[in-house]
């Protein structure tokens, strides 16, 4: 059965662009402004949201997203207000892919069975957990695919051609290629080598591949859209929300509106990018 995200990536095909995924994390600055940015999204450009759960240690994320995560769960912010969020979002809009991103330890607290049963009871379309491997696919993975959520794999530049197919095995919605090594909020890559990347994953699955980690600027958007059905960019709109909060956690501006405007720009890049290849 078609997922939102199946159907969101169909929809662009047709359209001729690239999707913008934006990701953000649940709960920063505070649940109520969260939530605020998260109905911001789909109408400032917005094509597939990640939604970010805030754990206490995590280790793939650079310095702005674990700050981020902080803040979220400082003002009590866990899973189950996580899934609430995604829930509040849907009572106003149906169509947009969420995609939850975090990792296992809090799915693994709250029990894997009532977690897809309230995740998909929330409207959550996808799952990126980064610290899943593909050898505990029966964890989470399967169940996942089974109860009609998507679950989507992490392939890096180190992912070589005899560990590929095992990463692609039981991914679905979209491969989201991690353009360089390292944490989250990095330098930007090569966007020549994130072409031959994007060939070379596209080689082993029909699924679409999106590029994140580095993504900034409406240039960036565009130049990797010209290679990938889908841009990633998450450190940029984190730091968009922490930039609008002072020392002692009141705020300069809101958040919502600086994250809105920030996806704007972005959002004018990866529509650029079918003007582009027209011409």
């Amino acid at each position: 059965m078609a997922t939102r995200i199946d159907r969101k990536f169909a929809a662009l095909k047709a359209e001729g662009r690239p999707a913008l995924v934006t990701y953000f994390m649940g709960g920063d600055p505070d649940y109520e402004t969260s939530l605020k940015i998260m109905k911001a999204l789909p109408g400032s450009g917005s094509d597939i949201i990640e939604l970010g759960v805030p754990f206490s240690d995590p280790m793939a994320d650079g310095p702005a997203i674990q700050a981020a995560g902080l803040r979220a769960l400082k003002k009590g912010m866990s899973l189950t207000k996580t899934l609430a969020l995604a829930a509040s979002f849907r009572e106003s809009d149906n169509t947009t892919p969420i995609v939850l991103m975090g990792y296992y330890n809090p799915i693994y607290i709250y029990g894997v069975d009532r977690f897809l049963k309230d995740a998909v009871a929330s409207g959550i379309d996808g799952l990126i957990i980064v610290d899943l491997p593909p050898e505990m696919d029966v964890e989470l993975c399967i169940p996942a695919i089974k109860a009609g959520i998507n679950f989507i794999r992490l392939a890096t530049p180190t992912t070589d051609a005899k560990r590929l197919p095992k990463v692609l095995q039981n991914t679905s919605g979209f491969v989201y290629y991690v353009s360089m090594n390292g944490i989250t909020g990095s330098a930007l890559p090569d966007t020549s080598k994130v072409g031959e990347a994007v060939k070379r994953i596209k080689e082993h699955t029909d699924l679409p591949v999106v590029v994140g980690f580095g993504v900034k600027t409406a240039e960036q958007a565009k130049v990797i859209g010209m290679h990938a059905d889908g841009v990633v960019v998450g450190t940029a709109i984190v730091n968009a929300v922490a930039n609008t909060i002072r020392p002692d956690g009141s705020l300069v501006a809101d958040p919502a509106e600086a994250v809105a405007t920030m996806v704007q720009g972005l959002s004018t890049g990866v529509r650029a990018v079918r003007l582009a290849a027209a011409e």
